[in-house]
C-alpha cells in the first residue's frame, strides 16, 4: 500500500487532523473520514511554551461521521449528524492497515480546510 505524501505525513506527526469525503449512506447525507492525531501531556506542553512538537510514533483516532447536506455550511452542522464507525491506531502501519480495512488509500486524505468537511 502507498502511504501519505510528505506533506499529509508531516502533518499528521506535528498532530493535524486530515480528512476526505466518502459515500454517503443515503440521499441528502455527505460522509467524511477523518484522522485525528492523539494529543500527549507533551504536545500540550509543547503548545503552552507556543510551539508544535514533531511525533513519529504518534497514536490515531479515525472517526467516519455522516451529515445533512442541507446543514454543512452553517453553525448547525451538527445537528443530525451521526457517527458511523470509530477506530484507533497505534501508529503509522496500524493507521495503514485500518484504512486498508475501511477501503481507503492515504492518498484520499487532505487538509480539513481543502474539503467540505464542517469541523
Amino acid at each position: 500500500m502507498t502511504g501519505f505524501s510528505p506533506p499529509m505525513l508531516a502533518a499528521l506527526h506535528y498532530g493535524r487532523r486530515l480528512a476526505t469525503e466518502v459515500a454517503a449512506g443515503g440521499p441528502g447525507r455527505r460522509a467524511f473520514v477523518d484522522i485525528v492525531p492523539r494529543r500527549t501531556d507533551a504536545d500540550r506542553t509543547a503548545e503552552q511554551e507556543g510551539w508544535v512538537r514533531n511525533d513519529t510514533s504518534r497514536a490515531y483516532e479515525v472517526r467516519h461521521w455522516e451529515y445533512d447536506e442541507r446543514l454543512l455550511d452553517t453553525f448547525d452542522y451538527d445537528v443530525g449528524a451521526v457517527c458511523v464507525a470509530t477506530a484507533s491506531a497505534r501508529g503509522h502501519s496500524d493507521l495503514l492497515s485500518l484504512l486498508a480495512d475501511w477501503g481507503l488509500t492515504p492518498m484520499q486524505f487532505d487538509y480539513p480546510w481543502n474539503t467540505a468537511d464542517p469541523r
